[in-house]
């Protein structure tokens, strides 16, 4: 998964960045315009204890991979505020995460509105889909089509001119949105809109915002930007007690990655052997056949059947020999849904 970190210059988006990835991006500005790239992996109790009982060669967790993009300048006209670059990036991105600041920023003349950030930002993604769609139906007209692709552009034209982000436009089906894949539409993306706050703001709320966030179909985070930073900077056995100073159970890593999960309604299957133990992060809702393609295309075309295992039998047993020995596996064909956890070993013919 590739998540694209957004946010106005001065939001504290790089420090975000840094608490999720562990890395030390300069902040402040200071990286200019450069985007700053990292990944984590994803914290995970049964690859640990499979790995633990197995001991392959190798264990490989699910990442996700963040690209921190160069702060953007709110524009308020009729032209996007992104440059060729960002936009680039947040085209090729899953989901978006964009961090509002919450905190007194000396550099910044304005003082922190979440609101207003949230409406804006949502703006400025809509202004580009709307150019995008404008451009292209420009180019139908001139080639003189009237098909079924100038009709959606127009239908898409008038919800975003109604100033409404394509993830609330519901009706298309699965099928003409693959159609559209390719145009990259930044308004359809899940977006996670994150709430840097100083630490006198780890239990706030923000009732003043859930109603736009609800009509526009926007999950929200909020997170203690710098505490969490600091805690970053910390030995390991001093962390748990600092976050109890703070009042905080979880850490903006390990809530972040549950909140993203959700959102993108995604979840793993495990691949467990000698040789590897692995997660592998999928929607839900995929068939087993589908699921196959994640690990090769190979195994997805050659499809037979999958064999499917409970992580818990295969910690306690050891092997998928000795699960197998005691009735421990079941068979599944190619439109079987996994379920998470469930670890799967495909058999298929080349």
């Amino acid at each position: 998964m590739k998540a694209g970190i957004v946010g106005y210059k001065g939001s504290g988006k790089t420090t975000i960045f840094n608490v999720l990835t562990g890395l030390s991006a300069e902040v402040g500005g200071y990286g200019g315009d450069k985007s700053n790239l990292g990944n984590i992996k994803v914290p995970d109790e049964r690859i640990d204890a499979l790995s633990g009982k197995i001991q392959p060669k190798k264990t490989t967790y699910a990442e996700i991979l963040f690209v921190d993009m160069a702060g953007t300048q709110s524009k308020k006209s009729s032209e996007s505020g992104f440059s060729p670059a960002q936009l680039n990036e947040m085209k090729a991105s899953d989901a978006l995460v964009h961090v509002v600041r919450d905190f007194d920023n000396p550099a910044l003349a304005e003082p922190a509105n979440v609101l207003r950030d949230i409406q804006n930002f949502d703006g400025e993604l809509i202004i580009s889909d709307l150019l995008t769609v404008e451009n292209r139906l420009a180019r139908l007209k001139k080639e003189g089509n009237k098909g079924e692709e100038t009709q959606i552009m127009e239908r898409l034209k008038d919800h975003l001119e109604a100033e409404q982000a394509l993830r609330t436009f519901n009706e298309l089906d699965d099928a003409q949105w693959l159609k559209l894949a390719g145009f990259g539409f930044l308004s359809r993306k899940p977006q996670l809109v994150l709430v840097s706050v100083d630490e006198t703001g780890i239990n706030k709320s923000f009732p003043d915002v859930e109603g736009f966030l609800k009509d526009h179909e926007l999950e929200l985070l909020v997170l203690p930007g710098q505490a969490e930073a600091e805690l970053n900077e910390l030995p390991e056995d001093e962390r748990a007690a600092f976050l109890e100073d703070l009042g905080i159970v979880e850490t903006g890593k390990s809530r972040f990655i549950h909140k993203a999960y959700a959102m993108l309604d995604l979840m793993s299957f495990l691949t467990a052997g000698p040789d590897e133990v692995r997660a592998w992060t999928i929607k839900n809702g995929t068939t087993a056949q589908k699921a196959a393609g994640k690990i090769h295309s190979d195994i997805e075309r050659g499809f037979i059947r999958a064999e499917v295992m409970d992580w818990h039998d295969m910690v306690e047993l050891g092997s998928e020999g000795k699960c197998r020995e005691a009735g421990k596996i079941r068979v599944e064909g190619k439109e079987y849904l996994p379920k998470d956890g469930e670890v799967l070993h495909f058999k298929f013919n080349v």
